[in-house]
């Protein structure tokens, strides 16, 4: 029987999308088991198990299912594409169906498997008002009043999207953090650097709130491209190489879809001794 000194363990699976890893807890048909202290002690890769974000898959009656997102410091995520394909791959195998519904934060989601096994999902219209992103006052969106000329653009997650001559000569562990706790962000924000590299083909790399730099980020990279098209640097589907591999994003006029890989890495459990310990 489970009491506070003997929890009852939880099962897991680790998967990653690009590079982007994830922990991924199944609580349909009980309650939700995530709190800030699980997913704080979970993200520390060290004594935990490490990931860039954290998805809990809980019921709905609206969608086939719902999500939740936290981020590895413990504070919760409004939205993480990568994340969700990796789920809707789950999900979807285990209904046997092609295609699945969703609801998160961000909204209703729609997901599907392509026929090369890449999962595509629509991270829904872009927040392009100041207020939306969030910002802390009325600005223009398109050309931020900071250091690098950035564009402002919410995917459910606030971003600031910098384009730069070489995004590999960018030190992100260094910019990255003076950005995402900028005063013009009253809830923080994602930093993502960005270069062309040829036509509808862009290079990315991301720092995230609440997790530092990843490999890659499904929210960031629509982001990215809806700056870019924003810009006139690109159309409005765009092939984006990140650190873990190669997304494609398409915006559409339902919204922006998200498409890439997705891999899964293991199943474990969470023990009784790990969790009476949080």
């Amino acid at each position: 029987m489970e009491n506070a000194a003997n929890p009852s363990p939880i099962g897991f699976m680790k998967m990653h999308g690009a590079g982007n890893d994830f922990i991924i807890i199944d609580s349909r048909g009980r309650d939700s088991v995530v709190t800030q202290a699980l997913a704080r002690a979970l993200g520390d890769r060290n004594r935990g198990v490490g990931f860039d974000q954290l998805a809990e898959i809980r019921d709905s009656q609206r969608g086939d299912f719902a999500l939740d997102f936290w981020n590895s410091d413990g504070s919760r995520a409004g939205a993480c594409g990568n994340a969700t394909r990796c789920v809707c791959d789950f999900v979807m195998k285990g209904l046997g169906r092609e295609q699945v519904s969703l609801v998160t934060a961000r909204g209703d989601l729609q997901a599907l498997r392509l026929a090369d096994g890449r999962v595509s999902v629509n991270m829904g219209p872009p927040q392009r008002d100041w207020h939306e992103v969030p910002l802390a006052r009325a600005v223009d969106t398109l050309h931020l009043p900071l250091a690098g000329d950035p564009v402002a653009i919410g995917m459910g997650n606030p971003h600031a999207v910098f384009f730069v001559p070489d995004a590999e000569a960018v030190d992100l562990a260094h910019l990255g953090p003076m950005v995402e706790h900028d005063p013009l962000y009253p809830e923080r924000t994602n930093v993502e650097f960005a270069s062309l590299i040829g036509p509808d083909h862009l290079r990315m790399r991301v720092w995230e709130r609440g997790a530092g730099v990843t490999l890659a980020c499904g929210s960031g990279t629509c982001a990215t491209v809806v700056a870019a098209h924003l810009r006139g640097l690109t159309g409005r589907r765009v092939i984006v190489d990140v650190d873990g591999g190669v997304l494609e994003v398409d915006w559409r006029e339902d919204g922006v879809w998200l498409t890439g890989p997705v891999a899964y890495v293991f199943d474990g459990v969470l023990t009784s001794a790990f969790l009476a310990a949080l």
